[in-house]
């Protein structure tokens, strides 16, 4: 949904400070980050851009999405000491890392995907929070995602 003032201009492809865009969510999974990047611009100096993974029904981490947005550059900054210090490997670009650090990541859309090892992708995720109060262990599970998946074909009226 895109709210905007009624007296403000129109520029093609911008929306400017007249213009807002509002995203509703379809709901926001507990995740572990599996492996970081170094952002871009003014976060090139931070691990910013985290790959992350829900828990499949054998226990296995399945890489589920990958989100930037979200944590202030504070945060993301306390986060890169401690990623460096636990990284694993690599996955090309990526520094894979001890499964340790749980997030709260928030989406509008899940979609299939064979992209990511859960077979499925997260559209538009964004950081709701560091979950610094849960263990690894207790992420959501991609059962769940499962279910999410299926209520929202329902919920959109698609076959599935």
């Amino acid at each position: 949904m895109l709210l905007k003032r009624i007296d403000s201009p129109y520029h093609p492809g911008r929306r400017g400070k007249w213009w807002l865009k509002l995203k509703r969510e379809l709901s926001a999974f507990d995740v572990v980050v599996v492996a970081v990047e170094w952002g871009h611009g003014k976060r090139a100096n931070v691990l910013s851009d985290y790959t992350f993974a829900v828990r499949d029904g054998r226990g296995r981490l399945q890489t589920i999405g990958k989100a930037y947005s979200g944590l202030a550059d504070k945060e993301i900054a306390q986060r890169t000491g401690w990623f460096l210090e636990h990284a694993v490997g690599r996955r090309g670009h990526a520094l894979t890392v001890s499964p340790e650090v749980v997030i709260e990541v928030a989406f509008d859309i899940i979609q299939k995907s064979g992209l990511h090892e859960s077979g499925f992708a997260l559209r538009f995720p964004r950081i709701v929070r560091i979950r610094d109060d849960k263990p690894p262990a207790d992420i959501d599970t991609l059962e769940r995602v499962g279910e999410i998946y299926k209520a929202m074909l329902v919920r959109e009226g698609v076959e599935h």
